[in-house]
């Protein structure tokens, strides 16, 4: 099989055969080609960018209205009508912005890992140079920083612009102090609605897990996520105050419960805005940390509400107001109604695993032409325990331990992976009193989607890397190790030479989590080619267990109910570009049809004009586009998905290429430490990490090099290597290193 590798096959796989291969004139010439064509659909995405960035900001202005009414009143004309017009202005930009992200992914089909690990003058990047370590946005780099400065400029300039085209109508009228009150807080309030809808315009882009656009820029959904609560707050913010200076100015007038119970078929239908903005509301409360770490299943649920959110804020401003902000919702509709696809296929647990320490590892089949990265993640739906809800983990697999199989690490935090540990130590009991008849009973069934994540492992970009994880975080870390491990043992292309483990656990039964990793399987005499210090803090005990064989809290367990089993799709996250390209482009051009479809046989034939009616009509128009015109190509995806996954089986026969985790695992049980002593590892006991002397011998030791640093693990952790970070790149010499700084710890 070694031979006949293609392009399904993970991208580092390749890399060796292209590097020593001496390509002829040709491939330079296609390769140049290419490089001209990416340059010309960056260049053209930056400007329709910059555009769209600029008419929002001049939305607020009196140019911005002028240039507003000239464009309606040129293009009303048209078929689509004056929703049109909004349309094309305000979220056409955004669309055109995907189509040219889709032809550049297809031109780059493969993103040359080989050209960024050739970097090796250390620099400061943007997007890797914390500069806020504290506060409400967390951590945030430069490239974020500047996003935010964006967005509070844009805030502020609009708020003070409409506040003087309110001071200049109401400068215009004869009106009573109190009248001009009630007209200024009425005023305001449409305004502050004005600018939430410019922010809705954003507010979904980030949280399309599959976005091309999010793949483009090579940004992972779970660091996207900050953007969208980011986003979140503010345009809930703008719509609060817009609903309380109406509540208040009803009030003075006394016409509060009539204006609230109000709805309109001409202009702007008052209680759909009410029931929207009660929506919006009881999920912006439980988005709060303190609801949302404890009690996540109210978060999850309330959430939700997103659907009555907009449908009824698209009955509240009818069609045409409600297309500036559409753009980003039809993508979000065209991504959702995806993931509802691949997350509907069942896929089989082939291995359960309890581990010492609290945590339980699942393995699912999976194509061998799905592809993903070992700092990749999935949501997990297991049906044997809700049919609702869904959780993120951390893939703690390579890709290049085996081509069929994924396995995650789940942490026992709270109810729902509780279940999950009983239901797996109830099987292997089951399974130990029965024997194998009770595995064709006793199973666990999944839903899986994703896997989501960085296009390329750009852990393996960085030739010197600091891991910090803290408890659980570990997991992803092992795939990482994995990773770099398996490329040190095959001769491929693998920058990384030194890594630095640090890990802090509160208690010494999490040990054994490391353990899993069997080193010395993966990689014998790794030492000659890979230094790995490895450096573990138990930070609530003070001395090593006076039996450290016993140190773990209960017994590990294993049961594999399948051999084989139903795998994964490949519909979502790493999947093929020319299909979900086709899917995109399909149901964008399905929504123009629908749209033209209903102007021309029902809206204009009947002369219909309620704003809120045509509203939901353009919410109908987005779903059918994903289902009638994306639908189809879905179809034809899973179709060809199957027929690839047959031709492999065919191929391989009856290999089993199931992992080893839990020999692996049994085999390095007694022992904390790993058995290749070339390892350096030291634990400490009761005591943190200090993370300013750490970095600062590194800094000494490395000298002028780029350093990645990748942090897994709670809030302070990430704020605390960040600012040690941000605190090195500031007072830097010219021969120490720089330290990027990477997050990858999820928070939705």
């Amino acid at each position: 099989m070694a031979d006949s590798h293609s392009a399904d096959e993970p991208l580092l796989l390749n890399l060796t055969d292209a590097e020593n291969e001496n390509p002829p004139r040709s491939t330079f010439a296609t390769a140049l080609v290419k490089a001209l064509v990416k340059w010309v659909l960056g260049i053209a995405m930056w400007l329709v960018l910059v555009f769209w960035v600029v008419l929002f900001f001049a939305f607020p202005s009196d140019a911005g209205t002028e240039f507003l009414d000239s464009w309606t009143s040129a293009t009303t004309g048209s078929l689509y009508g004056i929703t049109g017009s909004f349309f094309l202005l305000c979220s056409g930009p955004i669309l055109v912005i995907v189509f040219l992200a889709i032809a550049s992914l297809l031109v780059d089909e493969k993103k040359d890992l080989q050209l960024k690990m050739t970097s090796k003058y250390p620099r400061i990047r943007l997007r890797t140079f914390p500069i806020l370590v504290d506060g409400p946005f967390g951590v945030a780099s430069a490239a974020e920083f500047i996003g935010i400065c964006l967005f509070v400029v844009f805030a502020i300039w609009a708020v003070y612009a409409y506040t003087m085209q309110n001071l200049n109508v109401l400068s215009e009228l004869s009106l009573s102090s109190e009248g001009k009150w009630i007209l200024m807080l009425m005023l305001t309030g449409l305004r502050f609605g004005s600018i939430g809808i410019y922010c809705l315009a954003f507010l979904f882009l980030p949280i399309s897990r599959g976005s091309v656009l999010l793949s483009l820029i090579d940004i992972p959904f779970e660091q996207a996520t900050r953007y969208h609560v980011w986003l979140g707050h503010l345009t809930m913010s703008f719509f609060t105050l817009h609903g309380l200076c109406y509540v208040i100015a009803w009030a003075l007038e006394g016409q509060l419960l009539d204006e609230i119970m109000g709805w309109a078929n001409e202009g702007i239908a008052i209680l759909p805005g009410v029931i929207s903005l009660l929506a919006g509301l009881l999920m912006w409360v439980t988005t709060l940390p303190l609801v949302r770490k404890k009690k996540f299943e109210l978060f999850f649920y309330t959430h939700q509400l997103y659907v009555i959110f907009v449908i009824f804020l698209a009955l509240h401003v009818g069609d045409f107001i409600f297309s500036i902000a559409a753009g980003g919702i039809l993508l979000f509709v065209i991504d959702r109604f995806l993931r509802f696809c691949q997350s509907r296929r069942t896929v089989d647990v082939i291995s359960a695993t309890c581990l010492p320490g609290g945590s339980v590892e699942l393995v699912f089949s999976k194509p061998a032409n799905l592809r993903y990265t070992a700092l990749s993640f999935v949501f997990l739906q297991i049906r044997e325990l809700s049919c609702l809800q869904w959780h993120p983990f951390s893939v703690s697999s390579s890709p290049l331990a085996g081509r069929k199989h994924i396995s995650v690490q789940v942490k026992v935090l709270g109810e729902w992976t509780a279940n999950l540990k009983n239901r797996v130590l109830h099987m292997s009991s089951t399974e130990g009193e029965n024997g194998l008849r009770s595995q064709s009973r006793s199973k666990i069934t999944a839903s899986v989607e994703g896997p989501y994540g960085h296009e390329i492992p750009y852990h393996l970009t960085y030739e010197n890397l600091i891991l910090v994880a803290g408890g659980s975080g570990i997991s992803p870390f092992l795939a990482v190790l994995s990773d770099i491990l398996h490329l040190t043992n095959q001769g491929k292309p693998c920058l990384t030479k030194n890594v630095l483990l640090i890990w802090a656990v509160r208690n010494s039964n999490e040990l054994h989590l490391l353990s899993t990793l069997d080193i010395e399987s993966i990689c014998p005499n790794f030492s000659n080619k890979l230094d790995l210090d490895i450096r573990v803090y138990v930070t609530r005990e003070s001395h090593p267990p006076l039996e450290e064989g016993n140190i773990d809290d209960g017994i590990s367990t294993s049961v594999s109910p399948l051999l084989r089993g139903k795998g994964m799709s490949v519909l979502v996250g790493t999947g093929n570009r020319i299909w979900s390209g086709a899917y995109v482009i399909s149901s964008v051009v399905g929504f123009a049809v629908l749209m033209a479809l209903l102007d021309i046989f029902y809206i204009n034939p009947l002369n219909i004009a309620t704003w809120w009616y045509k509203g939901l009509l353009l919410v109908g128009c987005m779903l059918g586009s994903a289902i009638i015109f994306g639908g189809p190509v879905i179809y034809l995806w899973h179709r060809w998905e199957k027929r690839a996954v047959s031709v492999e089986e065919a191929e391989d026969g009856e290999k089993d290429d199931r992992p080893q985790q839990s020999e692996h695992f049994d085999t390095m049980q007694d022992s904390v430490v790993p058995k290749d002593r070339a390892v350096l590892w030291t634990t400490h006991y009761g005591a943190r990490p200090n993370f300013e002397e750490i970095f600062t011998s590194v800094s000494e030791r490395r000298g002028n090099v780029n350093i990645g640093v990748i942090v897994c693990g709670p809030a302070t952790l990430q704020s605390s290597v960040a600012k040690q970070c941000r605190s090195q790149n500031l007072r830097r010499g010219a021969l120490h290193p720089v330290f990027h700084y990477n997050s990858h710890s999820f928070d939705l």
